[in-house]
This record gives C-alpha cells, structure tokens and sequence, in this order.
C-alpha cells in the first residue's frame, strides 16, 4: 500500500501491554485473509522511539504526539506500514498503548470511526510484575519492584501532562477507566475484550472469537508459541502481591460488572516458592 491509497486499516490490537500482544499479532499474521502491519517498515522521522524496543510489531502511529502538531495528521506514514494482497479482507495492527494513552481513542475514531479494537486483559497484579521485568531488563528501571511501585504516582508526574511509558506499573492496570475512555467514542459492540490467561490456555477457542469478530474464517492449524517469554530472575514478594491486591481488588470488582467476568483467580494468594514465570509479551 503506498500513501495514496484510500484503504483504511480494519482494526488494531489496543492492550494491554504484557498481555500477550505479541504472541496474538503472530498467530493473526499466520492468516490468509488478514494483513499485519509490515515489520520492516520505519515510520521515517515520526518514528517512535518505543517502536525499535518492540521489534517493529507495534506501529505506534496514534499514540506518536509528533504525528498530531498540525491541523490533520499524515496518514500516509501510517498506511506505508500495510502492503495487503488480493487475498486480505482485513488489516490491522498490535500497539498495546493505545488503550492506555488518552488521546488515542479519539484519534483512532478521527481516523476510522467503524475501527474495532481487541484488547487483552491480563491479571493486572502480574501483568505490573512482567512490566517491571521488561524495564528492569531494559536498564529503563533500576528500582527495586516495591519501591516501583510504591513511588509510581510520584515518578510518573515527570512525563505530565502525558502519561508516563515506563513507571506506570500500576495505572496501566487500572482497565475499566480505560474501557470507559474507548466506549466513550466505540461501542461495545466493535471492542473485543479477551482474558490473556484464554489466549494461552483456551488458544482455539479465543482465536476463534476474534476471527468472528473480524468476520474472516477460522484460524486452520495454529500450535501455540511462546513469543519473546523471558524467565524471570526472582519471583514477587507476598508483601508486593498484598500492596497491588490491595489496590485492584475494587478495581477488578468494577472489571467483573462491566464485562460479566470471573477474575477471582486474579487475586488468589499465591503462598510458597517465589515465582519464576515467563514473560508474557
């Protein structure tokens, strides 16, 4: 697809980040009928720096503040990211901020007001521990995960009035404000929300529901991967897991009316051996 074209892209992989993102955009581009965003493709001097850390999965396009400066925005740099054959019904992309930055549900609605979004909701005590991981992997963080998260209100003023990419630990799990933020421009009908614990553990059944929900046929022989999955060096402390316990069980209580979802499991104690799981990306 070149810059001229008129085709809009169908729907993005929104959130959220160390749900499985990463490992759901793999399986979607092993379709016949759905065009990924192109990897190899740099969005040239708007480029986000988050995209090269991403491997170039994640196009970053509506979340990019320097896209956003003039009246109407380029969206030939964004279309320069999808090459579609005859055979794609759909295009779409994976960039998990987009749930969680403020102004990008409206951007995207600005974009493609029939847009639809698929957003994966994972545990959102170990989702802030994978998070942390990546950082602390990255050199981003050198604090402690207690102090992390103990301290992310104060560390996270410093990218204000925006969000901040890095600390935000906890406030990226903090899903339904985020949710209402999206159904405030789309309606629930075009917003997929899917447990990521599904996506590893009921693969066929979830790839099948979003294959309904982009209206294209069913996925045909996809084995289940791990995509990027890091072991991690220590597992969480019971005192960590109490403190981020403490803090989401009002908000998975609200999570749980929204959507009609059990998330108990989410805030199960988890007593014994500390934990040495694999990062989810």
């Amino acid at each position: 697809m070149n810059g001229t074209s008129q085709r809009l892209v169908d729907f993005v992989i929104g959130g959220t980040q160390k749900g499985g993102t990463t490992a759901l955009d793999a399986y979607l581009r092993e379709h016949p009928e759905i065009c990924m965003a192109d990897k190899s493709e740099v969005l040239s001097a708007t480029a986000h720096p988050e995209t090269a850390a991403a491997g170039m999965k994640e196009v970053h396009f509506f979340d990019n503040e320097a896209c956003f400066v003039g009246e109407k925005p380029d969206y030939s740099t964004y279309h320069r990211r999808f090459n579609p054959g005859k055979s794609h019904k759909v295009l779409g992309e994976a960039t998990p901020i987009y749930m969680y930055w403020h102004e990008a549900p409206r951007r995207i609605w600005e974009y493609n007001p029939g847009m639809k979004l698929i957003l994966l909701l994972r545990d959102p005590i170990e989702r802030a521990y994978s998070h942390w991981n990546m950082e602390r992997s990255r050199k981003a963080d050198t604090l402690s995960f207690w102090d992390a998260i103990r301290t992310e209100k104060e560390r996270c003023r410093a990218a204000l009035p925006l969000q901040h990419r890095v600390y935000s630990y906890i406030s990226r799990g903090l899903y339904t404000e985020q949710l209402y933020r999206l159904w405030r421009y789309f309606p629930k009908d075009r917003v997929l929300c899917v447990k990521s614990e599904d996506l590893k553990r009921k693969l066929h059944e979830t790839l099948s529901r979003i294959c309904e929900f982009l209206q294209v046929s069913r996925c045909q022989g996809v084995a289940s991967r791990n995509v990027h999955s890091l072991p991690y060096e220590s597992g969480m402390t019971e005192r960590e897991r109490d403190y981020l316990r403490g803090i989401f069980v009002p908000e998975v209580a609200k999570l749980e009316k929204e959507l009609n979802w059990n998330c108990s499991d989410w805030l199960l104690s988890r007593p014994g051996a500390p934990e040495l799981r694999s990062d989810l990306r």
